[in-house]
């Protein structure tokens, strides 16, 4: 006989119910609405970014009327403050599911919108945005190849994609690996992290290498016209130089970052 939850006993037969643990587990969405959660990897890889797509789209002026970029996954709206000082002229749109993301993105931001990579997709037509901005985003996706398919909707024929995520083959994961440790930025645990450097969970459920980030991102409809490399944050502060040196080579950086367009 096994006690139940409620101290009396439950049959040893197979209809007998099976319970589980009495403390909750939270779904993704309950982890992704927790503001203490840390969804960016830092200043400097929304500042690279957002040179990225200010070369490409050129300034906001007579003859070339201001584009609309979509932050989708827009969090706090942070990183999008940091790109509207670079992409001057230019209208950016925060865009969650999340309400309470969007309340704090709102001060930031001139516009927000609530909408989903899932279900009826985004609130916008098909080929109204000049450009997506991505940012650490697709690792924390179930269904990465649809929320690629709906970006790849929203986008105007060559419109921008500028998409980033941590890079599973960094230079400093590769040595983990060789010594058998869990590598940075993957996880196994919604609740702790176990067998690698850090403490902070952030619930990423996918992880790419450069090569294969490419061949995804180009599989979804779109040509990738260049990858480069952002640091880490989170890095120790004596191994900073070495971060922002491996940036040189994107396969090995802390940071990858795609600029794509729709083909």
């Amino acid at each position: 006989m096994t006690p139940s939850s409620n101290g009396s006993a439950a049959g040893n037969s197979p209809e007998a119910p099976v319970h589980s643990p009495t403390r909750p587990v939270p779904g993704l969405r309950d982890f992704y609405e927790d503001p203490t959660v840390p969804v960016a990897s830092g200043e400097a890889r929304s500042l690279r970014q957002a040179q990225m797509l200010a070369d490409a789209l050129g300034p906001a002026g007579p003859g070339r009327p201001a584009a609309t970029v979509l932050d989708v996954g827009c969090g706090d709206g942070s990183a999008a403050a940091t790109a509207a000082r670079v992409l001057k002229g230019h209208r950016i749109v925060g865009v969650d599911w999340s309400q309470d993301a969007l309340r704090r993105a709102a001060p930031r931001l001139s516009q927000v919108v609530r909408g989903e990579l899932t279900g009826g997709g985004l609130p916008f037509a098909s080929g109204s945005a000049d450009a997506v901005l991505f940012s650490e985003v697709v690792e924390h996706l179930v269904d990465p190849d649809s929320a690629l398919d709906e970006l790849h909707r929203v986008l105007r024929p060559g419109g921008h994609l500028m998409l980033s995520t941590p890079n599973l083959a960094a230079w400093y994961n590769r040595g983990l690996l060789l010594a058998g440790v869990q590598p940075v930025f993957s996880e196994v645990s919604l609740r702790r992290i176990h067998g690698r450097p850090g403490s902070q969970v952030v619930g990423h459920l996918r992880l790419y290498t450069a090569r294969a980030l490419r061949e995804f991102v180009a599989a979804s409809g779109f040509e990738v016209v260049t990858v480069a490399g952002a640091p880490f944050h989170g890095v120790p502060r004596p191994l900073r130089p070495l971060d922002r040196l491996a940036c040189r080579l994107p396969s090995l950086s802390s940071i990858l970052l795609v600029h794509a367009r729709k083909v």
